[in-house]
């Protein structure tokens, strides 16, 4: 059996973290054995829905590499989920009710306060026809409700959490279909599910009640369920559920130079026992995905881990990958020397200002101006293509200097830094005139 899923974002809003995990779970899976994975547009909600957010969904997606093999959007399937109600109304599964949110409210605060649990009382289920007939001629319009089956217990082999079991008794008949006629959620997500092959559903574990009900569903469907497994939810660097995963964006990521290859790296491992590794490629996280590797803590998402995770994987960014993102005067040569110093792409635009000039230099005392001075006497003889060594042997040779004393004050003078990359790679890039200028300028 090909293994399909599928990730089904609402487009009410942009990406966070937390979605882009969830897509990424089902992406790594789907590729782990040869699969499909889908995306799912579930934009039922049409006051809501926004076609902006549609194509900042596939944007998001197409930037992490996470390219689905196939889309479908809700508000296209309305015919398929009109005909699994009729059919479930006819079988009993749905039917008719017309409490408002104010009586519903008011029901569950009386069961609260009886230290009853707050589950709806079926007492729509004892209306005769004539009641609903007089509740249409006053213009009432229903809204629709899965009938659980409260005989047969709610069960499944989680792939995350292991065995569950729920007692439908203990849950109340979910609203499924509004006045209105739009949908909410479960009852067309399980007829998608099952239209689209979907074989595996990895979610958040915020999800684990509506899979309890949307099991029966499937079942009422004629339709084998798919596997679940629910994943942890993501919290904070203090520990916290934190209302900024909520809304942490993929545009936020890219503004603060995250690459797409560290969110990866980073969101595939966090909540298993596997280290994050900076060097694997979306392949060979996929091949290595185990559900069995995931515990049942909190996931803690620490941006400071990600800007590190984002560091390491810069420093390994081929120039092809990265070339349309980087300044002028930043060559193929030029990437090599400055990467190992950069935590993010963006940093490149510093040292392009360092190789090109100017470059303000700290202030020097006169002994190590006239060292400098007789640095640029030596530059400006030597060949350019290899002369950071020949230039430190001769003024080790002809002052005396070595270690700091020598290298820091050619550092300062030429970039105006004390750190940064290898100067056996960073000088040749600087023109021999203009790194002479430099040397006598201190």
């Amino acid at each position: 059996m090909t293994v399909i899923t599928r990730f089904a974002p609402s487009p009410t809003g942009r990406l966070h973290v937390g979605n882009i995990r969830t897509a990424l779970h089902n992406w790594l899976l789907a590729k782990k054995h040869g699969g499909r994975f889908l995306l799912r547009i579930d934009d039922t909600d049409a006051e809501r829905s926004r076609e902006e957010h549609v194509e900042a969904i596939r944007a998001d997606l197409a930037w992490l590499g996470l390219d689905p093999e196939g889309e479908e959007r809700q508000s296209q399937r309305g015919a398929l989920y009109e005909a699994a109600f009729e059919r479930l109304v006819a079988e009993g599964r749905l039917y008719a009710a017309y409490e408002t949110a104010q009586e519903l409210d008011l029901k569950r605060k009386i069961l609260l306060g009886r230290g009853l649990p707050p589950i709806y009382d079926r007492a729509a289920l004892t209306l005769t026809e004539a009641d609903h007939a007089a509740r249409a001629a006053a213009g009432e319009r229903p809204h629709w409700r899965f009938k659980l089956d409260h005989d047969t217990p709610i069960t499944w082999d989680d792939g995350i959490r292991g065995p569950q079991q729920f007692d439908p008794r203990q849950m109340s008949d979910p609203v499924v279909r509004r006045a209105d006629g739009s949908w909410l959620y479960m009852l067309p997500s399980a007829i998608d599910d099952i239209a689209m092959g979907v074989t595996d559903v990895l979610r958040g574990e915020d999800h684990v009640s509506n899979t309890a009900t949307q099991v029966q569903m499937f079942a009422a469907l004629g339709a084998t369920p798919p596997r679940f497994a629910h994943a942890a939810l993501l919290t904070g660097s203090e520990g916290k559920l934190s209302k900024r995963l909520g809304s942490l964006g993929m545009a936020d990521l890219r503004e603060a130079g995250i690459e797409p290859e560290a969110l990866v790296a980073l969101l595939a491992r966090l909540g298993t026992s596997d280290p994050v590794d900076p060097v694997l490629s979306a392949a060979d996280l996929a091949a290595a995905f185990d559900l069995s590797r995931f515990g049942r803590a909190p996931a803690r998402f620490d941006e400071a881990e990600l800007h590190r995770v984002n560091a390491a994987v810069v420093h390994r960014l081929p120039y092809a990958r990265v070339a349309h993102l980087l300044p002028d005067g930043i060559d193929a040569a030029a990437w090599e020397a400055i990467r190992p110093n950069l935590g993010h792409t963006a940093e490149a635009a510093e040292w392009a200002q360092v190789i090109a000039g100017p470059v303000s230099p700290p202030p020097f005392d006169s002994e190590t101006t006239a060292f400098l001075a007789q640095a640029a006497e030596l530059a400006a003889t030597l060949d350019w293509a290899d002369p950071w060594p020949t230039l430190t042997a001769a003024l080790k040779d002809a002052t005396g200097r070595k270690g700091k004393a020598l290298f820091l004050p050619l550092r300062q003078a030429l970039t105006g830094k004390d750190h940064g990359p290898d100067m056996k790679a960073l000088l040749p890039l600087i023109a021999r005139d203009e790194a002479v200028l430099r040397l006598r300028a201190g």
